[in-house]
């Protein structure tokens, strides 16, 4: 038991997918997940214990922004020896080739934050990269599945309601395809827990075209990103 989940340390699988909404850790663990177990419910923070195929995994919620999967993250990795955190979120495009519904694997995090350098994780260019692990192995299941993907640079922004219009953040940013507001905080926690993190995503709406999907779709929708990132599991030892 940590701080923040009421769970045994035997509860939670060394592998981890977390989105930010804990009724979408539900939906996953209910349509993926085989022998689920739910283990945790405190604060409303869903995660569920259960096997893919042969690969025992945990779905846990972990809340919106980066001080929220700041704490997760990191009681995950610390009190639990969690290995791996995947992330499958939903965020949105600022680019004209990634619409509503594309699938987006974050190689690059950017971000403004000073979450990294507060917990002693020393950032180059305000950018933190993902697991190469990880990385490979979602890139080689989506290929594998062939699932159509995109890879780059998401902004982990720390304002959801912000000043800045699209130009804007892509000046700021380097050039950032997608905006969410977790990948940064997950990887900072990654590298000084010397563990194994990354984030893929689900377009749920664009500042280009103005689509978006509903509250409702973000929450059931998102097959293609769990599927690649449950498959990936399979591989990891």
């Amino acid at each position: 038991m940590s701080t923040h989940i009421d769970a045994k340390k035997s509860d939670i699988a060394k592998i981890v997918l977390m989105p930010g909404d804990p009724l979408r850790a539900k939906w996953i663990a209910e349509n993926f997940l085989k022998k689920v177990k739910l283990v945790n419910q405190i604060r409303g923070m869903y995660a569920f214990t259960g096997y893919y195929k042969d690969k025992r995994v945990t779905i846990m919620g972990h809340g919106m922004g980066i001080p929220s999967i700041g704490i997760y993250s990191h009681e995950l990795f610390t009190f639990f020896d969690v290995k791996y955190i995947i992330r499958v979120g939903s965020a949105g495009s600022i680019d004209k080739n990634i619409d509503i519904g594309d699938t987006f694997i974050v190689a690059e995090a950017f971000s403004e934050s000073h979450y990294a350098e507060e917990i002693g994780v020393k950032v180059k260019n305000k950018v933190l990269k993902p697991s190469k692990i990880l990385l490979d192995a979602l890139v080689k299941t989506a290929k594998k599945n062939k699932i159509p993907y995109h890879i780059g640079r998401v902004n982990s922004e720390d304002a959801f309601y912000s000043k800045y219009n699209v130009a804007q953040l892509k000046k700021i940013t380097g050039n950032a395809q997608m905006l969410e507001m977790e990948a940064f905080g997950l990887y900072a926690n990654a590298i000084r827990s010397k563990k194994e993190a990354i984030t893929i995503l689900t377009c749920s709406d664009s500042l280009i075209n103005h689509k978006a999907l509903s509250p409702i779709e973000r929450q059931t929708t998102f097959k293609n990103m769990v599927t690649i990132a449950l498959e990936a599991t399979t591989t990891l030892k």
